[in-house]
């Protein structure tokens, strides 16, 4: 099945906002949804630490246990993602999606997304996972090699979803941010949804022409658009816009690919995660 929207669930408290989401997106964009749970069947047992300390005698014992309890583990693991998935679809199916689908893989997340991504077409995720610290700020290290490997829409979500009435692009006039804006216009998922294009930088004739072409570009499919160009440090002037015009969902180029372009965006698009309390959408 391709062209779904796939949501990746593990025990953590932003589970229920991944479910509702994902549920939004799929009847947005009337897509199939896929739920999607991964059982990591490597963790770190005690055997490194402790095989190299016992007698001779009980080793193999001892490393026939830690075997047992991994094999146990497993089971448990795998057992619990059942259930999770079990509880994501009555929930999705409760906000309205016909026929959502599961799916148990044995991996890591990244490899396992890196394998299905021809099938995505967005993909919906929290911000940290269960093993995850549980500090505000903190970016779940999963998501962040997500976004680094896959080259397809990533929604980022809160805990408790909110139907977004008010979406924000942050747009430099960069071929991502153009494509971005570009597909603002046409999908699905922003119908009847104002757009406002933010540009942080200086009031200069070509920050104005790239900000009418964002402008009229929304304004031709029908959307209501605003813009603004404001100045000031990047992350601190969109989230300040946000916060004023009370946006509720993000739009952000990811990662770009030269060293420069990487450290300036990369930690741009890192920073607005780690502080964003609405829904982020990052493009690649």
């Amino acid at each position: 099945m391709t062209d779904q929207v796939m949501a990746a669930i593990d025990g953590s408290q932003f589970s229920e906002g991944v479910c509702d989401y994902a549920a939004w997106a799929s009847l947005a964009l009337g897509a199939p949804l896929t739920f999607l749970h991964v059982v990591d069947n490597h963790p770190q047992t005690a055997e490194a630490d402790l095989s190299g300390n016992i007698g001779l005698g009980s080793r193999e014992h001892l490393l026939e246990e830690l075997a047992t309890l991994d094999e146990q583990r497993a089971k448990v693991a795998q057992e619990q993602g059942r259930l999770m998935l079990k509880a994501a679809r009555e929930r999705a199916v409760e906000d309205g999606v016909s026929e959502p689908a599961t799916r148990q893989r044995n991996g890591t997340l990244v490899e396992t997304l890196e394998e299905l991504e021809s099938e995505i077409r967005l993909l919906v995720m929290g911000k940290r996972g269960e093993t995850a610290h549980q500090a505000s700020e903190h970016l779940g290290s999963n998501l962040e090699r997500v976004v680094r490997t896959l080259h397809r829409p990533i929604l980022m979500v809160p805990e408790a979803f909110k139907r977004p009435e008010k979406v924000m692009i942050a747009f430099d006039g960069s071929k991502t941010t153009r494509k971005g804006v570009e597909m603002l216009a046409s999908s699905p998922l922003f119908e009847g949804i104002p757009v406002h294009v933010v540009i942080v930088g200086a009031e200069t004739g070509d920050n104005r022409s790239q900000l009418d072409w964002a402008l009229s570009t929304l304004r031709d499919a029908g959307h209501e658009a605003e813009g603004a160009i404001r100045a000031g440090e990047v992350e601190a002037t969109l989230r300040a816009y946000q916060e004023e015009l009370g946006i509720d969902l993000l739009v952000m180029g990811a990662y770009g690919h030269s060293r420069i372009r990487h450290l300036l965006i990369g930690s741009t698009t890192t920073g607005m995660l780690r502080k964003a309390s609405v829904p982020v959408l990052l493009l690649r």
